[in-house]
């Protein structure tokens, strides 16, 4: 099994921070020349990740927390979403391949047809589904849902919406050091902005990381797609620093590693609309233009508002004029 980058990077967390390997990496970049943009536009595509190509970025974080399930000896999953949650399907997935229950908490949002498809795909993946309808009722509903799964004196492992702890921002960290692999091998250019949506904020705080241990001075330009949570550059910086914290308490020598620089984050809100799952105009331009010019898949929820703030923001020359990775966090299925 290849070793991942961050075992590379940091050798002494072999033996302390376990790591499943469920997909093929490093995953492609390729510039997009279609778009019709001042700044040179790349995507690392990780639409693609994932056992038979199944899954995308989500699929990075459970390669560290289904190990440590494990090893604390949890017999079910559980963790929460929407109903269209891309990562409690990929949750059940995947946690059931490696032989855990898996139960999942769901609260309503916007239902369109990638919705309907998901919540099926979810119905007909053997997990057990809980629907909350809202954030306070999932709140109140919560020790009950540890009650009803615990197993004898094993209650279960509780994975945070979108998979954004500290263990699962790990997975960002892994995607960040494969571009700094990439940059230092001649395939890009370095890119001044990494462009991700920011749904949990663990993509965007473990990118900040990873370009950090990467020795890149790339900047991480969150786009904003969730306001059910707090997800400004404040509080993604401090889900960066946890997860740094991690490290080191797993063993990690970080002594060259300063702090986190305040603009290594920046994040943008003019894309969310009414509101998480809520279609937009620029989004949904932004779909159909990228599906035509550049040969990408996107959906409505995350990554086309992030396509569309991108293209809005090169408009305006708020990118410093310098090359721009767009991450393609969509797995179609």
């Amino acid at each position: 099994m290849p070793i991942p980058l961050l075992h590379r990077c940091c050798p002494e967390l072999a033996g302390s921070l376990p790591f499943l390997r469920l997909g093929q990496a490093p995953t492609p970049v390729r510039r997009l020349p279609g778009l019709g943009t001042r700044s040179e536009v790349w995507v690392k595509d990780e639409s693609g990740y994932g056992d038979g190509g199944w899954g995308g970025n989500k699929v990075r974080k459970l390669e560290w927390l289904l190990p440590e399930a494990r090893r604390r000896g949890a017999r079910t999953i559980l963790t929460v979403g929407g109903l269209g949650t891309n990562w409690g399907l990929a949750a059940a997935r995947y946690a059931r391949e490696a032989g855990f229950d898996v139960a999942v908490g769901l609260i309503d949002h916007p239902v369109d047809e990638h919705v309907r498809a998901q919540l099926e795909r979810l119905r007909a993946s053997g997990a057990t589904l809980h629907f909350l309808h809202t954030k306070p009722r999932l709140i109140l509903a919560a020790p009950w849902l540890f009650a009803r799964h615990t197993h004898g004196r094993t209650p279960p492992y509780y994975l945070p919406a979108g998979g954004s702890s500290p263990l699962g921002t790990l997975g960002a960290v892994e995607t960040a050091l494969e571009l700094g692999a990439q940059v230092e091998a001649g395939e890009l250019p370095e890119p001044t902005w990494l462009v991700t949506p920011v749904g949990s904020g663990g993509t965007a705080a473990g990118l900040t990381l990873g370009l950090q241990l990467a020795g890149l001075r790339t900047r991480v330009l969150g786009v904003v797609v969730n306001d059910t949570l707090r997800l400004d550059s404040t509080t993604l910086l401090g889900l960066t620093r946890r997860t740094t914290a991690l490290l080191r308490a797993r063993g990690a020598d970080l002594s060259g590693t300063g702090a986190t620089a305040p603009h290594a984050i920046r994040t943008e809100t003019a894309w969310l609309g009414d509101g998480y799952a809520h279609p937009t105009t620029a989004g949904d331009h932004a779909l159909a233009h990228a599906s035509a010019q550049a040969g990408l898949t996107l959906e409505r929820t995350y990554t086309a508002k992030a396509l569309a703030a991108l293209l809005a923001l090169d408009e305006a020359d708020r990118l410093d004029g310098g090359p721009v990775v767009f991450l393609q966090t969509h797995g179609p299925r």
